[in-house]
């Protein structure tokens, strides 16, 4: 037997193989939580744009999903609650909307949303 260009690509190939392993599918991937610096950062940047948002409008919808992410909306909504001295309040519209609101500003079943657009 000879070792022809064919077997020895055909080893490489092998080799070059050996510690390859499938990736996860999506649903299975693993999300690695966040740092307590990064927390910090995130709650920071949502407690200034969505309180930006509620001011402006009353109220603010954001996408919440995982636990975490509801978590940590409730958890700026308590934040603005002490920050402005009135309550802000946390409703789960559905599996992934969350919507911030101020009293008066609730939203009615069976009554369309106002437009999201700013002015």
């Amino acid at each position: 037997m000879t070792n022809g260009p064919e077997q020895i690509a055909s080893r490489a190939v092998i080799r070059d193989l050996y510690n390859v392993r499938s990736r996860p599918a999506e649903s299975e991937s693993i999300i690695m939580p966040l740092t307590d610096e990064e927390e910090q950062r995130v709650r920071s940047v949502l407690f200034s744009e969505l309180g930006n948002r509620i001011a402006d409008q009353g109220w603010v919808r954001f996408p919440a999903y995982t636990l975490e992410d509801r978590r940590r909306l409730v958890a700026v909504a308590h934040r603005l609650t002490a920050h402005w001295g009135q309550q802000v309040f946390v409703e789960a519209e559905d599996h992934t909307r969350v919507r911030l609101s101020l009293a008066g500003h609730e939203a009615l079943p069976g009554l369309p949303e106002p437009s999201m657009a700013r002015p």
